[in-house]
């Protein structure tokens, strides 16, 4: 049986609500986006399954804010089909596009189902510093980094 490879990483990243919505943005790449969860623990340690197009993935995600670590695993869409279930009650949908702006790559998240209205988008960044001294477009609202409210946890629990 072939061992299944995984990606650990540390995001370091922003979070902006969108004030005003590029109309070009619709021509970006883009994908839908289905997430579950299947443990959340306090301290933003947290189980979810995901699905990005038609590739799925486990991942395990520890800390909030601008800085957290992050591990993958890739998923069969069979190994999928039998963890969705237990997610109930604790999804979302949304799409995502991917636009270039100025060095960086902005994934804006627009969420559907109860969720629909918001968009979100989110910056990572190599480095803390380029964190700091990133200046945000002028379409981009207010920051919500580390904000409970906006994280896809929350926004995934049925109210």
């Amino acid at each position: 049986m072939r061992r299944p490879h995984h990606v650990s990483s540390r995001e370091i990243e922003r979070k902006f609500l969108i004030k005003r919505f590029p109309v070009e943005i619709l021509q970006s790449r883009h994908f839908e986006i289905a997430q579950g969860y299947l443990v959340n623990e306090t301290g933003g340690r947290h189980i979810r399954l995901g699905k990005r197009g038609i590739v799925a993935s486990l991942t395990f995600n520890v800390g909030r804010g601008t800085a957290r670590e992050e591990r993958e695993v890739p998923l069969s869409p069979a190994q999928f089909a039998i963890l969705w279930p237990a997610t109930a009650g604790r999804r979302l949908r949304k799409t995502r596009y991917e636009v270039k702006w100025k060095r960086h790559i902005v994934e804006i998240d627009v969420y559907h189902g109860r969720n629909r209205g918001l968009i979100v988008a989110e910056v990572e960044f190599p480095t803390e510093a380029s964190c700091r001294t990133f200046r945000p477009p002028a379409w981009f609202g207010r920051e919500v980094t580390g904000e409970k409210r906006y994280s896809n946890i929350r926004l995934a629990r049925e109210r």
